[in-house]
């Protein structure tokens, strides 16, 4: 695996080598979880994975810009944008890297609930 971040490809990969489920499978898996995150912060909702973090929008209020070709102020029009904010066990769980203690994911992310919506 590619130490400097995973791709797409990368992570399907993972996901079939655990579960023991085709390619295929897991591009279907991964894709589908992407998809379900995406459906929902496109509806506004809040995407809560318990142990791991959230996902929500937030709201960028319209601004004065400049083109930094020509200088000229532009209008810059609102827009939303995704954020992410980590939970406190995945926080833990980056941190106890360091102590040499193996990363396992938190029990919570595990069960039949992972993407409340």
């Amino acid at each position: 695996m590619n130490t400097g971040s995973m791709t797409k490809a990368e992570l399907v990969e993972e996901v079939s080598r655990v579960s023991d489920l085709t390619k295929k499978h897991s591009e279907v898996i991964v894709d589908t979880v992407f998809k379900s995150i995406i459906d929902a912060l496109h509806r506004g909702e809040k995407i809560e994975l318990r142990g791991f973090g959230s996902f929500r929008l937030r709201r960028r209020e319209p601004r004065k810009g400049r083109n930094p070709k020509t200088g000229d102020k532009v209008d810059v029009p609102p827009k939303k944008v995704p954020y992410f904010k980590p939970g406190k066990e995945l926080k833990e769980l980056i941190n106890r890297e360091a102590d040499g203690a193996p990363l396992r994911p938190p029990a919570a992310v595990s069960g039949p609930d992972v993407l409340e919506v």
